[in-house]
């Protein structure tokens, strides 16, 4: 009898998953979370779960609200930033209902004390939570003022040791021009963090590409709504673009 093929196991036993508000939206004109989305993250998360991946989160607010744009209506920029660190929560605790209904024990974690619907965001205790399995998903961004998710990804990333950061977007990696603009536009299947900074690549905010370059956390930017393109980068598949030393 042919003996069965091993399951291939992930390259990466920590992962931070970094998304955007706008992944939970339901199209441009859609409400501000649509349950679709929310499933959809979900049964990503629970695939990769599966195969064993410690997975923290941070989700954006912009499905809801933006800090810097909220100053066009007279909110100065330290307020806007707190409304909008906020809003990821919100986010955050539709994401953990979400993942949840798929089976996976979930914990969301503030930077900002909302001690009523989630935890403070303690280090070591976030660490206990992905070592027993749990999903973290880490709300309100850095808690201050003036700092993207981006670096709150990046911090929270290198706070717990994650193995590599994933930023799922609406395209399919790193390219050398804006692909939606310009036609040809070549895409990297990796580069340098040196190399990103000389072609001033938009990858993350300054902020984060610096923590991570700084901590040599690769980064994976990947179109995060195929259908498991999640699951084929935690294999190590040729898909997305890596940044990496």
């Amino acid at each position: 009898m042919a003996k069965a093929k091993r399951a291939r196991r992930p390259l990466f036993k920590r992962v931070l998953l970094k998304l955007s508000g706008e992944a939970l939206q339901s199209g441009k004109n859609g409400g501000c979370l649509d349950p679709r989305a929310l499933d959809s993250v979900a049964d990503q998360v629970r695939k990769a779960r599966k195969m064993g991946v410690e997975i923290g989160i941070v989700v954006g607010g912009g499905n809801i609200f933006r800090g810097l744009p909220g100053q066009n209506g007279g909110i100065d920029r330290t307020t806007g930033d707190s409304m909008g660190m906020l809003a990821t929560v919100i986010n955050s605790l539709a994401l953990q209902a979400a993942i949840e209904r798929a089976g996976i024990e979930t914990r969301v974690m503030s930077a900002i004390a909302i001690p009523a619907v989630a935890e403070p965001f303690i280090r070591r205790r976030a660490v206990r939570h992905l070592e027993k399995g749990r999903v973290v998903i880490f709300g309100a961004g850095t808690g201050n003022p003036y700092f993207t998710t981006d670096s709150a990804a990046a911090l929270r990333a290198s706070e717990i040791n994650a193995d590599l950061v994933m930023k799922g977007t609406k395209v399919d990696g790193v390219y050398d021009a804006d692909p939606m603009k310009v036609r040809g536009a070549k895409r990297f299947r990796e580069i340098t963090y040196a190399e990103a900074l000389r072609r001033q690549l938009k990858i993350m905010d300054a902020a984060a590409f610096s923590l991570c370059m700084e901590n040599r956390i690769p980064i994976i930017v990947f179109n995060f709504f195929k259908k498991d393109e999640m699951i084929r980068v935690l294999r190590n598949e040729p898909v997305g673009t890596r940044v990496h030393d």
